[in-house]
């Protein structure tokens, strides 16, 4: 990746920031961009970063690396810009907090680049809205209450516990009242109809098997592993750090297991149960995936889909970006067995609100 590409990528990310209520990240990026053309310290510390894709992965790890060092009180002058560190921001501030910054990626540089070959990882709670809309219209379909839940791409496997979130939205509320984890405003014109169907029939699921895979799995009952999620959300979404803090202590409570693979092989391993559903989940994780490996996801979950009796079904749920507009907003789609693929609704990417098509 060369300076100029790093730096249209980081203006990329501005706009996308700016587009999702992240006020900061987008004015530290428009001026890391420039720091870049110039040579400055954001230059250096991306410099020879050559895995990167030439997209916005690389400002997404920079600025994880930087929110880091805040949220580990290493940065006091410019944690008073990031309200995750009890700071707060406002846009006139945006010329001080880009000089606290700057002088964190040079002081830092070493700690700062040792991010970049970190993926991003928000492990994001609240895609679990779509999520779960997904698995309670696939099981009042299939009748199968008993589920296993796999997931590509887990990350540290916070989603594999979505079934223990609670989801609100007006009068229509579903889930443990005691969870740590609220999905408050869940739908933007109120829950569907369909969905209100489902959950009134289905007031909880049995879980049997919770189990993901990642290329880089984390570990969310380890220091390190908590701190990266924490880090790679915006500092910004208070809310979101909200329901990040309740699914690591949901967590610690309910066992989970992600594996060290890639998505097909993962999916290699996997054949349908009697009794039980078989759910395959990923929510935006496809545009990480080479196309040739993804075409051999395409061929694994055909062959699990044909592979499907009534007696044990699959179900395949997907919450990824819009093939065109891939910023504005994602898809929930669902396909039971060999079935026709289904748009059930869509949400901004990260989950909440969510509306129906």
């Amino acid at each position: 990746m060369s300076r100029e590409q790093a730096a249209a990528a980081m203006e990329r990310q501005a706009r996308a920031c700016r587009h999702l209520a992240a006020g900061l990240y987008a004015d530290l990026l428009v001026r890391a961009a420039a720091d870049v053309r110039a040579g400055g310290p954001c230059a250096d510390a991306v410099e020879g970063y050559a895995d990167a894709p030439v997209d916005d992965v690389v400002s997404l790890r920079l600025l994880g690396g930087v929110h880091a060092l805040v949220l580990t009180g290493r940065a006091p002058e410019l944690a008073r810009f990031y309200p995750s560190a009890g700071g707060a921001y406002r846009p006139e501030d945006a010329d001080a907090a880009w000089v606290a910054f700057r002088a964190v990626v040079a002081a830092e540089r070493d700690t700062v680049r040792g991010w970049l070959p970190r993926p991003p990882q928000t492990n994001e709670v609240g895609r679990a809205n779509l999520l779960l809309a997904g698995l309670l219209h696939a099981v009042a379909e299939t009748g199968r209450r008993s589920v296993r839940l796999l997931e590509l791409g887990a990350s540290a496997g916070l989603n594999l516990r979505a079934d223990r979130f609670r989801v609100t939205s007006g009068d229509f509320a579903w889930g443990p009242v005691d969870s740590p984890v609220l999905l408050p405003d869940a739908w933007r014109d109120g829950a569907p109809g369909w969905l209100r169907d489902a959950a009134r029939v289905l007031p909880a699921l049995d879980v049997v098997e919770r189990l993901g895979c990642d290329l880089n799995p984390l570990d969310p009952g380890s220091a390190d592993g908590a701190l990266a999620l924490r880090a790679y959300l915006w500092p910004e979404h208070t809310a979101r750090a909200a329901r990040l803090a309740g699914a690591l202590d949901l967590a610690a409570r309910v066992p989970a297991h992600v594996v060290t693979a890639g998505a097909a092989d993962f999916l290699r391993g996997i054949r349908p149960e009697p009794g039980t559903l078989t759910v395959v989940w990923h929510s935006v994780m496809r545009q990480y995936v080479p196309a040739d490996e993804w075409a051999q996801v395409t061929d694994e979950l055909a062959r699990l889909a044909a592979a499907a009796t009534p007696d044990a079904p699959v179900a395949h749920l997907l919450f990824e970006p819009h093939p065109v507009d891939k910023q504005d907003h994602c898809e929930l789609r669902a396909r039971l067995g060999a079935g026709p693929e289904r748009l059930l609704a869509e949400a901004h990417p990260h989950g909440l609100p969510a509306w129906t098509v």
